[in-house]
């Protein structure tokens, strides 16, 4: 069971930094279009939860390199973190040595962005003790060299993201409900899922046609859509399953969030969302995690 606390704790000390870097779910995810340069065209609402990674930072050290608990995630220069700092330290001109490890919590390729965080969390904690010498633009502009959902983890409030995720405005207007994130144990290839999905296909366009982001409130019965999931629920079953299970045990709504294959149910009431995490935790194939909406 996973329990609330602020993601925007950076600890630091003289040789080390520790994070608690968050995922994320996407409230609606509409495709509005594929660009000239492969990547497709967003509307999107996302939110952190509380289920955290916790990454470490040392400094002093011989050569950069990364750790991690994780055997699913590359412990060399591949590594998205190292990425991040490498393009941290390139942009401040130092040429500094780092040890970066990564308790993960968040399932891999699993569509809730924690390869992102980690990354957007380690150029946030890096900026603070080097004594912030980059403004929060110049950091949204080093996430999104590294990856498109790196700048929302940098932003650190909810938010709509457009373009490839890269313009990002505040949002507020939705109820903290409980979230009930059901991890199926696949693994999902994101560029696969969007090489297969057909835009004339999508679903979400209905729904969104006219949600005005600084105006309208986000309710879960009409806004509740993702793009993607068609395309990765006909692939894996489970999805549709968890989809299932979520609403029978009490959930006002369930979602795929990003590419999958992660599902969350909404929750509005607390006691529902632990007895739902309680009965469907027998099901041994899918990993379950009760968080909050950071919001």
């Amino acid at each position: 069971m996973v329990t609330n606390t602020s993601y925007r704790s950076i600890l630091i000390n003289t040789r080390q930094i520790k994070i608690l870097s968050p995922a994320k779910i996407n409230l609606f995810l509409q495709v509005t279009g594929r660009r000239a340069d492969g990547y497709h065209n967003l509307f999107t609402l996302m939110c952190c939860i509380s289920l955290y990674d916790t990454v470490s930072i040392e400094f002093g050290v011989a050569k950069t390199s990364v750790v991690c608990n994780s055997p699913k995630v590359p412990e060399d220069d591949s590594n998205i973190a190292v990425i991040a700092a490498n393009t941290f330290f390139k942009k401040l001109g130092k040429n500094e040595n780092i040890k970066i490890s990564i308790d993960k919590k968040i399932p891999v390729a699993a569509g809730l962005g924690g390869g992102s965080s980690n990354a957007a969390f380690i150029l946030l904690g890096l900026n603070q003790y080097y004594g912030r010498p980059f403004s929060c633009d110049e950091l949204i502009d080093m996430g999104l060299s590294i990856g498109a959902d790196v700048p929302f983890f940098i932003f650190q409030k909810p938010a709509i993201a457009s373009g490839i995720g890269e313009k990002l405005e505040a949002y507020q207007k939705f109820d903290p409900f409980k979230v009930l994130v059901i991890y199926p144990g696949i693994g999902v290839s994101t560029s696969d899922i969007y090489k297969n999905l057909n835009l004339g296909l999508t679903k979400c366009k209905k729904n969104l046609k006219n949600f005005c982001f600084n105006e309208q409130n986000f309710e879960v019965d009409q806004h509740l859509c993702n793009d993607l999931e068609t395309v990765t629920a006909s692939r894996y079953p489970d999805i549709i399953d968890a989809k299932k299970a979520l609403l029978y045990y009490g959930a006002k709504g369930a979602l795929m969030s990003g590419s999958g294959p992660s599902v969350f149910g909404l929750f509005s009431d607390s006691d529902k969302a632990q007895k739902a995490y309680q009965i469907i935790s027998k099901n041994n194939k899918w990993e379950l995690f009760c968080a909050d909406m950071l919001i």
